[in-house]
């Protein structure tokens, strides 16, 4: 089921996210994450922003969210957009079920455009974003470090018709 995230949901997407810090670059936090610090961005989720989750019987298997793409008044359109899945739980569409209905959301606000940013290289990320319609529109060399080594971000943008 998806649905609208809650502050008691909190331990399990630190803990979701907490694997993807430690263990991948998806990511550029390099520290872990504090249930209270989750806590505090799930306090700010809203209509215009939202989180949803992907609850299951045996608990959470991701979640998704907007944020401001830009904090300049000209970019109150766009929206940056994010998903992550617990490592049990791809592979499995929950995925594309979690980010579609976000995107579905945020299509009847008042929205122009979503924004992607992708760690490189990362084929699985890229292949899933173009299947929800996400086109690339370019790329940063060396922008990020982590893990003892450069990583490229490439942005791939989905426009509202």
């Amino acid at each position: 089921m998806i649905r609208f995230v809650r502050v008691d949901d909190a331990e399990n997407v630190c803990a979701i996210y907490n694997h993807y810090i430690q263990n991948s670059v998806a990511t550029f936090e390099e520290e872990n994450v504090t249930v209270r610090e989750i806590q505090d961005r799930i306090e700010n989720a809203s209509e215009e922003q939202p989180w949803f989750v992907y609850d299951l019987d045996e608990g959470l298997a991701g979640f998704a969210y907007a944020s401001p793409w830009k904090s300049r008044c000209a970019y109150r359109f766009s929206l940056e957009t994010t998903v992550y899945l617990s490592p049990n739980h791809l592979a499995r569409g929950i995925g594309t079920d979690l980010y579609g209905y976000l995107i579905e959301e945020i299509r009847k606000k008042n929205f122009h455009s979503l924004i992607a940013a992708i760690a490189l290289p990362n084929d699985a990320s890229i292949v899933f974003h173009e299947k929800l319609g996400f086109k690339k529109v370019g790329q940063f060399v060396e922008v990020g470090w982590k893990f003892d080594r450069w990583i490229d971000v490439g942005y791939w943008e989905f426009l509202f018709d």
